[in-house]
């Protein structure tokens, strides 16, 4: 993504470039930045975007072969196209003979490198990860917000803002806005501010959830779930979102047992280096290799009870939490 900021200060533009990754906030500030950067922001003659799984091809193709009217490039963003995992064959060959005056900027989630439109573009010219960034980056970030701002956050105040908020720095900006109005007379914000003001998300909850159910605190989890059911969240988004926790326990918990180092276990996961280490390994060493097998076959199982009419889908996934926060806690986890 240097290369990205070097260009933009240097005025020297690639005429192809692919912004990709989770990381939503990273793609937008720098799609945002290059189109700023390329064309002006009132000129919507030479700037045209595209979205979405059915855009006109050959209206694309078209376009990038005409002149800009008037200014110096043409310039065509196109967004979560699909193009880099399905392919296209006919993206592919226009990108490898762009016309000088005209720069396409592609945005996706996903991609499949082997796909050979991201061949040819990577070839002819740059392609910028937008990944989940780390704990010390993020924190480096969250500062420099709140010093424009000219506020200051204590070190746990900090902490407990990333628990809360997650990774997404578009969710991480949102609390900090909400800080900065909230602390608007004062300088300092602190552990209470982000417990009063700054909302739990989903996954975390999620976490919290699974974490009583380890526990045994059948009580709280129950009343974790009952919170996300009264937020109106749907009971098998709440029930996959619990499925898909057990399933990187179980990962993390094999991949911890084979000696995996912490980095790789990152990396074959896609968890962020500083949840793994925080939330998941520890909480993964409370369970045994057979109860999150036996909680996915559950899981598994409730997901069948209700899409068969078996059982209504708030009291499948309160049964689960009652089931699996029930059972016998007298075995240490291996």
């Amino acid at each position: 993504m240097k290369r990205i900021a070097q260009d933009i200060k240097s005025g020297q533009f690639s005429s192809l470039y692919l912004l990709y990754g989770e990381e939503a906030y990273l793609r937008r500030q720098y799609r945002d930045n290059l189109r700023k950067a390329l064309v002006a922001e009132e000129d919507t003659m030479n700037c045209s975007v595209y979205s979405g799984k059915d855009i006109n091809v050959g209206e694309v193709v078209d376009l990038a072969g005409t002149m800009p009217f008037f200014a110096e490039r043409r310039v065509i963003i196109v967004e979560n196209s699909g193009w880099f995992k399905s392919g296209n064959e006919q993206i592919a060959a226009l990108v490898k003979a762009l016309p000088d005056t005209t720069c396409m900027i592609f945005v996706e989630e996903e991609i499949d490198k082997r796909n050979k439109l991201y061949k040819a573009v990577t070839a002819n010219g740059y392609a910028a990860l937008c990944e989940m960034q780390d704990e010390t980056t993020l924190k480096k970030w969250v500062m420099g917000l709140l010093k424009k701002e000219n506020k200051t956050i204590t070190p746990d105040a900090l902490n407990l803002l990333l628990d809360k908020t997650g990774t997404s720095m578009e969710n991480i900006r949102r609390e900090v806005e909400k800080l900065v109005c909230y602390k608007y007379y004062e300088e300092g914000i602190t552990a209470a501010d982000v417990e009063e003001l700054c909302i739990v998300q989903i996954q975390n909850q999620i976490f919290d959830m699974v974490e009583a159910v380890a526990q045994k605190k059948q009580k709280q989890a129950l009343k974790l779930y009952y919170n996300l059911i009264a937020l109106k969240e749907a009971p098998m988004k709440i029930l996959a979102l619990i499925a898909r926790q057990f399933n990187m326990l179980l990962q993390v918990k094999e991949m911890k047992s084979k000696g995996y180092q912490e980095s790789e276990i990152a990396r074959q996961t896609g968890l962020n280096p500083y949840f793994l280490k925080k939330k998941y390994i520890p909480q993964a060493a409370q369970f045994k290799v057979r109860q999150l097998e036996a909680a996915l076959r559950t899981c598994v199982a409730a997901e069948e009870n209700v899409k068969t009419g078996r059982m209504p889908d708030i009291l499948s996934v309160e049964l689960i939490i009652v089931s699996l926060s029930g059972q016998n806690k007298k075995e240490r986890a291996i």
